[in-house]
């Protein structure tokens, strides 16, 4: 394959070319597949984190103008989530950020933007997103002078 039709492929497919029964490798999965997969491999890991005594593990998520950053994922050891509401304790679950980013809402930093956290309740097994859209607002006053 020449260096053109290698890079023509990547940017159609995203996947340098590699294909797999014949479609793109990229498109095997759908984002729901992706998703389910890194829920499992979340909820693998409660007994763990349950163990080290960890209630929640969460990742934070903000943007606008088409930017947007998730932060590092951060353990909890308290009754109750709140994103800059509880002291995190120091865990390393960093095996997890990829799973945790695969949750976190497409298109939640375009325009005004969003933001949000994506938490798992260990004792519960439960994934919850908490997703924020800002948007801009305007009033309109018409009067005769």
């Amino acid at each position: 394959m020449s260096f053109a039709s290698h890079n023509a492929i990547h940017f159609r497919t995203g996947q340098r070319g590699r294909r797999t029964h014949g479609r793109p490798f990229n498109l095997r999965r759908t984002a729901k597949q992706h998703q389910a997969a890194a829920k499992a491999a979340i909820l693998a890991q409660c007994d763990r984190l349950a163990t080290a005594g960890i209630t929640f593990v969460a990742a934070h998520f903000d943007g606008s103008g088409d930017d947007g950053v998730t932060e590092d994922i951060k353990c909890y050891d308290s009754d109750v989530y709140g994103y800059e509401e509880c002291e995190h304790v120091a865990h390393d679950a960093s095996e997890l950020q990829d799973h945790f980013e695969v949750l976190v809402p497409y298109g939640y930093e375009n325009d005004a933007g969003g933001f949000g956290d994506v938490v798992l309740d260990v004792r519960k097994r439960k994934i919850t997103v908490d997703r924020n859209d800002r948007f801009e607002d305007y009033s309109t006053t018409t009067y005769e002078v």
